[in-house]
């Protein structure tokens, strides 16, 4: 009996060593059977990493949502309107509409997106770090100065406190679904959409919006594709960039010595921590790979970041922003805003500019220090401490701190992977029931218009 209480405790004690990863495959496998054996992941060992933007970019991988198990839970992530995020419209004219607005809405001068990204940081710090030390979690931290950036490129004024508040809760609510910590709740996103409407019924969007949507889908394609993905995205980048200085305080002194040596970190960082695990496309047409081989139409192709960015590279498991001095990012195997022959992230450009901005201003007003696992997915939000610059605190103080964020993220990766676990099964089983882009199809052509319905034939009426 002793024996058996002494495996159990140990079983207990050494759980944040080995329950967490056996928990993250096990997940893994409920999520392989969304597409069941339709799906083919690559780079493999027909499409190696040599030809994967080749596969990638080829123009008969364009099918974004129609034909595809996948589809369905990301619909169910992403609603309400998940029909017109322009990430998964299908192409056409519908698609050039919104894209074009896009553009429009995210276009403005370098220096003035990057100056206001800083802007909006530096107010969300003031109200964060009223002290010498401030402990937060950087996902948290960067959803409010991402709520106010795109509120002011949408709108072209000051976010207001009510809609900061409205956008974070929605972001935050489709985010940490996505990542299974919890369940999605529609009543909480439906109030940012009430509010959209409202703007865009008085007509308070600085461009005109795409004049191929309807009214309903105008409120949903920019809560889609501005306040949720592009909040979402954001603050996952900074997550991870903030996150990566603070545990590599060589890189983060350097960099605020030089900004210019913010693109090697930022190349670094969406390498080794890309913002997408798979990207999915349905085949539209036969893609031969070789004599022997072809993917023929309606096939899902899966390509996955993670195993792109890890080869072609030295160490590909270190973080090592000096790789860029050497390496052209255009001939890597990296390509964190997808490929240019495939729909690319509308955000490229302003990405980056956007990003230094409101990284320089974190780095001039605290220091950075974490102890915590940091993984691309980020499940624990990227707890951090923030320490007021020129206000160091005394080295001992410093471990204290950080032995007990070690500690307490290793305990709470044994319970959140456990609740991951449980809660994206029941997001599959309810989305694979619920099947919107499924449903969605069955209705409507690849441009959102109703399919002509046959009238019954005199045979069926009579019978």
């Amino acid at each position: 009996m002793w024996v058996t209480g002494v495996l159990a405790a140990a079983a207990v004690l050494t759980a944040p060593r080995w329950l967490p990863a056996r928990v993250v495959a096990l997940r893994g496998k409920v999520f392989e059977k969304v597409n069941g054996d339709d799906a083919i992941t690559f780079p493999n060992a027909d499409v190696g990493p040599d030809r994967f933007q080749e596969v990638y970019g080829h123009p008969a991988a364009n099918g974004r949502s129609r034909g595809a198990g996948l589809s369905d839970l990301f619909w169910y992530w992403l609603s309400p309107g998940p029909e017109v995020h322009q990430e998964h419209l299908e192409a056409g004219p519908r698609y050039d509409d919104v894209a074009r607005t896009t553009r429009a809405l995210l276009a403005g001068p370098g220096d003035a997106l990057s100056a206001a990204a800083a802007r909006c940081a530096g107010r969300v710090l003031d109200e964060v770090v009223t002290g010498q030390v401030a402990l937060v979690r950087l996902r948290d931290l960067m959803t409010p100065v991402w709520a106010e950036y795109f509120y002011e490129l949408v709108f072209g004024e000051p976010c207001p406190r009510e809609a900061r508040d409205l956008i974070v809760g929605h972001a935050d609510d489709v985010v940490t679904s996505l990542k299974c910590t919890g369940l999605r709740h529609p009543a909480r996103r439906a109030r940012l959409t009430r509010y959209l409407a409202r703007r865009v019924a008085a007509g308070d969007v600085r461009r005109p919006l795409p004049a191929s949507l309807s009214p309903a889908e105008q409120v949903h394609y920019l809560q889609g594709t501005f306040f949720n993905t592009a909040v979402v995205q954001m603050s996952e980048a900074m997550a991870h960039v903030l996150l990566a200085l603070a545990q590599h305080p060589d890189v983060a002194a350097r960099l605020a010595a030089d900004e210019r040596y913010f693109a090697h970190v930022l190349d670094e960082t969406m390498r080794l921590y890309p913002l997408f695990g798979i990207a999915h496309r349905i085949t539209t047409g036969d893609i031969a790979l070789d004599e022997r081989t072809t993917l023929p139409a309606g096939s899902v192709l899966c390509f996955s970041y993670p195993d792109y960015h890890a080869t072609g590279y030295a160490r590909p498991d270190v973080f090592d922003p000096d790789r860029w001095r050497d390496v052209q990012a255009r001939t890597a195997h990296h390509i964190p805003f997808g490929v240019a022959a495939n729909r690319p992230c509308p955000a490229w450009r302003l990405s980056p500019l956007a990003l230094r901005g409101a990284t320089a201003e974190v780095l001039r007003r605290v220091t950075l220090h974490s102890t915590v696992t940091h993984t691309r997915s980020l499940p624990s939000r990227g707890p951090c401490l923030l320490v007021r610059a020129g206000e160091p605190l005394p080295p001992r103080r410093l471990a204290v701190l950080g032995a007990f964020l070690r500690v307490r993220d290793r305990w709470e990766d044994v319970w959140r992977s456990v609740v991951q676990l449980v809660l994206g099964t029941v997001m599959v089983l309810h989305a694979h029931r619920l099947r919107l882009a499924g449903r969605y199809f069955d209705t409507h052509d690849t441009q959102g218009r109703p399919l002509r319905q046959e009238p019954p034939s005199t045979q069926e009426i009579t019978e």
